[in-house]
């Protein structure tokens, strides 16, 4: 009967216990899963969360930061204050996040709100930012950048000096047999460093170079010597299907015109230089469907036709590709040809020395925001140095976490900084627009998603002094020009102190400085014929030098 007694007693009594702890247990992993998902194994994840925060900074600041972890998406940056950059081809662009980035702002006091939200993510997932900023005053705070991954700064003067690291010490890998092609480049370089000191050259400020008399050799040589041949395999619209306008028009004009040249190009691949592979990363990204979606996807994609033309001819294997190159603008162009085309020359508008761009082998590519294929000359010039009365011009879409800061730190503070977010969309507002640009002294370059912003070219096109805020943002043509003879560059981290910057400019430095954006507008211009050291031929001249530059024998 005793026995009996104690059987039922923890049949009742500790059963119910251990019940009510697996219930227990079991509400508090659901509870941690709702709240931050479920850990990510081999890029799948079923994590992602949202947090929402109200900062208040010494009484003037608030903050609302939302982290959200997403899978790649396409990116892209608006190439004015007006937003036509959303439409292409009469679609509303879809607009994402992938890069790593934290806000860290001093003095803060934090209230956190945690809310839970459910997406499946294929990719290894990232944590992003989106800020929104409310400024009702500027003293008193230290405001920093800090990205979530701890990528380190490089300055422009950093930049400098890995440049002349490369031009000694970057290798293209050892040719697996000798080619005439190559003991010429040879001769060319060498031709190179012995050029003849220039002064001064019709049309050419020396300062707005590095070596004016180093590119004029390297230009004539590449003009009277360099042979390219143009791979006839891949298929519409993804080869050979040039898309001159837009964002990405760079990728597309440059297609255009290298394909129908008749100077450079050369039907027998024996006598080549270079082999140019002409493929649009835009196309790639928006043509293949759902199947295709990660950037895993479209590089094995690429993958394939490297495969083509290295089993079709002997020249990709002959240098494991060293002699090739391709020109991308679209945002994914680095990561989608840096495994399979890592030794091949690459001209990227996404330049970016924090995420695999490599200063010395490739080169930075323009954006240039092309509204019309049949006139991209339109609207070139502005007023002189001493007409501008604006110290500082920015209106753009809130893309990425750097403008919403610079727009709420700026707007309507100072009546000689003119910055604004999205303006509209009628041709009003877009002739205000470049009135703007025309009108001010400098224009600032703000980095979007990415690193890179049509408005650098726009600002030498409307003949304004670029001040680029982009860490790790490596210029077009670096290896060619002295980007600090005209243009501004601020570190993110001072973007607070951006009017004092500005103002300790020299009013005889600026005016320096705006005249040689007035010289050095010609490389920056696209001609249905190309011209002398126009967009084209500088485009190909960074690539035709950095080869030279890293070519070997074997």
């Amino acid at each position: 009967m005793r026995l009996r007694t104690r059987l039922e007693r923890f049949h009742h009594v500790d059963i119910r216990r251990l019940l009510s702890g697996i219930i227990v247990t079991v509400g508090f992993v659901v509870l941690l899963v709702q709240c931050f998902g479920v850990p990510c194994r081999k890029g799948f994840c079923l994590s992602p969360f949202k947090v929402s925060s109200d900062f208040t900074i010494s009484n003037q600041v608030k903050t609302e930061i939302n982290f959200i972890n997403l899978s790649e998406n396409d990116n892209g940056d608006d190439g004015n204050g007006y937003e036509d950059d959303e439409y292409e081809n009469g679609k509303k662009r879809k607009e994402g996040i992938d890069r790593e980035t934290d806000v860290a702002i001093s003095n803060v006091d934090v209230n956190v709100s945690v809310i839970a939200t459910r997406n499946v993510s294929f990719e290894k997932p990232e944590m992003t930012v989106e800020s929104s900023v409310l400024v009702n005053g500027r003293e008193g705070y230290v405001l920093s950048m800090v990205r979530h991954n701890r990528v380190a700064v490089t300055s422009i003067s950093q930049m400098n000096s890995l440049l002349i690291q490369s031009l000694s010490s970057f290798r293209s890998p050892k040719p697996r047999w000798s080619s005439a092609r190559d003991a010429e480049m040879l001769s060319a370089k060498l031709e190179i460093e012995k050029a003849s000191v220039v002064h001064e050259s019709p049309g050419l400020n020396p300062l707005v170079y590095r070596n004016i008399s180093k590119f004029l050799k390297s230009y004539d040589l590449m003009e009277r010597k360099l042979k390219v041949y143009v791979y006839k395999e891949g298929s519409k619209p993804i080869f050979h299907d040039p898309t001159p306008r837009g964002i990405y028009a760079s990728e597309g004009w440059f297609m255009k015109l290298m394909e129908s040249n008749k100077k450079f190009v050369v039907k027998d691949p024996r006598k080549a230089h270079l082999f140019y592979i002409p493929v649009s990363i835009k196309a790639l990204r928006t043509t293949l469907g759902w199947d295709f979606q990660t950037p895993k996807s479209l590089a094995d994609h690429l993958k394939e036709y490297v495969d083509l033309i290295s089993g079709k001819y002997k020249f990709w294997n002959r240098t494991s590709g060293a002699d090739h190159f391709l020109v991308a603008c679209h945002d994914w162009g680095n990561k989608l040809t840096k495994k399979h085309m890592k030794n091949s020359v690459r001209a990227l508008c996404n330049s970016n020395v924090a995420q695999g761009f490599r200063i010395g082998i490739d080169t930075a590519l323009p954006v240039t925001y092309i509204r019309s294929s049949k006139s991209p000359l339109e609207y070139r010039g502005g007023k002189n140095a001493s007409e501008r009365k604006i110290l500082a011009f920015f209106a753009g879409s809130m893309h990425g976490y750097l403008r919403p800061i610079l727009v709420q730190l700026w707007e309507n503070k100072e009546p000689d900084m003119k910055i604004l977010g999205p303006m509209p969309r009628d041709p009003e507002s877009k002739k205000q627009y470049r009135e703007y640009m025309k009108s001010s002294k400098y224009c600032i370059c703000a980095r979007g998603y990415e690193v890179h912003t049509p408005r650098v070219v726009e600002a030498i096109i409307n003949e304004c002094v670029p001040v680029i805020i982009a860490d790790n943002y490596v210029p077009p043509f670096f290896e060619v020009l002295n980007w600090e003879e005209f243009a501004v560059f601020v570190e993110e981290k001072d973007i607070a102190n951006l009017r004092n910057i500005l103002l300790l400019i020299p009013e005889e430095r600026y005016i320096g400085m705006q005249a040689k954006v007035k010289m050095v507008q010609q490389h920056f211009l696209w001609h249905k014929n190309p011209v002398k050291f126009d967009l084209f031929h500088m485009i190909l001249h960074s690539i035709w030098y950095n080869r030279v530059y890293r070519v070997r024998t074997r």
